[in-house]
C-alpha cells in the first residue's frame, strides 16, 4: 500500500512537531517546509530527522511554494506557519499580514495550480472572534478581531472558505483556542507559569510577575489539538470546526495548580504587574466543541490539571539537567 504524503508548514513549531509525530506513527511520508534563510530551532523535530524530508520554501515566495508542492505531491497539506505571538503583531503588523494572511493566499493558489486534489488544513484561531457577541462561540459566531494577528487569521480563514467554494478545493479551517505543551515558548503565559514554578522550586528564581490573575482562558493540550486537525482531513467533505476544551480557567487557578505541583504557596512568589495586562474582555472567549464532538468524535483527552502537571514535571526535569 502506497503511504499517504503530507506537507507541513510551521514544522518546527509546537503544533508542527506534534503533528509530524502523529503522521509518522500513522505511516505517512512527511515533508516539512522550512525557509531557506531560517535560523529556526530544529530541536523539536530532531528525533524525527530520519522520518521527515525537509524542503526549502517560503510563504512570501509563491514560486517556491509551487516547487515544493510539485516535488512532494502531498495528499494532505497542513498550514501551521504564522507569526503567532499577539503582542508582536502590533509591533510588526505588516510582516504578520504577509505571513499569516497573504502567505495563505499564495499557498492556496499554489495548491490550485499544482495539486488541486490535495486536502488542505488552515490553522485558524480564536483570535478571529476578538470581542465576540456571544459565549461560548460556535463556528457561526461573527468574527470581530481586535489585533493584527486576529485580522490576518480572519483573512486566511475566509480565503480558505472562498477557495473551497470557488474552486471546489478540499479546504478546512480549524479554529483553535489556546493550546499548550512542554514545547510552548516561555513568552506564553501558561508555559511562563509552569517554567517559573519549576525555577523557584529549584532555587533558580524567587519571583514571578504576571498581569491580571482573574483573566480566563480556554486551554487545551497541543497533542489533542493536532489530532483534531488530522481528523478534519479524513472526512469525505471539508468543513470548519472549533478545537477547544470548552472550559475556562483563570490565570490564578493556573498559578495555584502549578505551584501546588511543586509544594509551594504561590502567594509567596507571585506579584501583579500592570505592564502585563491585556485589554478587558467583556465577553468570555470559550469555544463550543459540540460540532467537532458530534461529527468527528473528537474531544480533549487531557484535563487542565493533567496538562499543568506534565508541563511542570517537564520543566523540573529540564532545569535540573541543565542547571539553569
Amino acid at each position: 500500500m502506497v503511504p499517504k504524503k503530507a506537507l507541513i508548514t510551521g514544522l518546527t513549531g509546537q503544533d508542527g512537531s506534534y503533528l509530524a509525530e502523529l503522521l509518522v506513527t500513522k505511516g505517512y511520508q512527511v515533508f516539512g517546509l522550512v525557509r531557506r534563510s531560517s535560523s529556526s530551532n530544529l530541536g523539536r523535530i530532531t528525533h524525527l530527522s530520519d522520518n521527515i524530508q525537509i524542503l526549502s520554501g517560503d510563504l512570501l515566495d509563491q514560486s517556491s511554494l509551487m516547487d515544493v508542492i510539485t516535488e512532494s505531491q502531498p495528499d494532505e497539506i497542513y498550514n501551521l506557519a504564522s507569526q503567532s505571538y499577539v503582542p508582536l503583531s502590533w509591533t510588526q503588523p505588516a510582516l504578520t499580514a504577509e505571513y499569516t494572511a497573504l502567505g495563505v493566499s499564495r499557498l492556496l493558489e499554489s495548491i490550485r495550480r499544482c495539486k488541486p486534489n490535495a486536502k488542505f488544513y488552515q490553522a485558524s484561531s480564536s483570535e478571529v472572534f476578538g470581542q465576540p457577541d456571544e459565549s461560548p462561540q460556535t463556528e457561526r459566531t461573527a468574527f470581530r478581531p481586535r489585533n493584527p494577528y486576529g485580522v490576518a487569521k480572519a483573512y486566511a480563514h475566509w480565503m480558505t472558505v472562498n477557495y473551497r467554494q470557488k474552486y471546489n478545493l478540499y479546504g478546512c479551517c480549524g479554529i483553535t483556542y489556546t493550546h499548550e505543551s512542554p514545547r510552548r515558548g516561555t513568552e506564553f503565559v501558561f508555559r511562563k507559569i509552569t517554567h517559573a514554578a519549576a525555577q523557584i522550586k529549584l532555587g533558580l528564581a524567587n519571583e514571578l510577575r504576571l498581569g491580571n490573575l482573574d483573566a480566563r482562558r480556554d486551554w487545551c493540550y497541543a497533542k489533542d489539538a493536532v489530532y483534531g486537525m488530522w481528523l478534519m482531513l479524513q472526512q469525505e467533505k471539508p468543513d470548519d470546526y472549533i478545537i477547544a476544551s470548552g472550559k475556562t480557567y483563570s490565570v490564578r487557578e493556573l498559578v495555584e495548580c502549578a505551584f501546588s505541583c511543586v509544594g509551594l504557596n504561590w502567594q509567596d512568589y507571585v506579584s501583579v504587574d500592570p505592564a502585563f495586562y491585556r485589554p478587558d474582555e467583556p465577553v468570555q472567549l470559550v469555544g463550543s466543541i459540540d460540532k467537532i464532538k458530534t461529527q468527528l468524535g473528537w474531544q480533549p483527552q487531557h484535563t487542565f490539571e493533567q496538562m499543568v502537571e506534565l508541563m511542570v514535571d517537564y520543566d523540573l526535569k529540564k532545569l535540573s539537567n541543565s542547571g539553569a
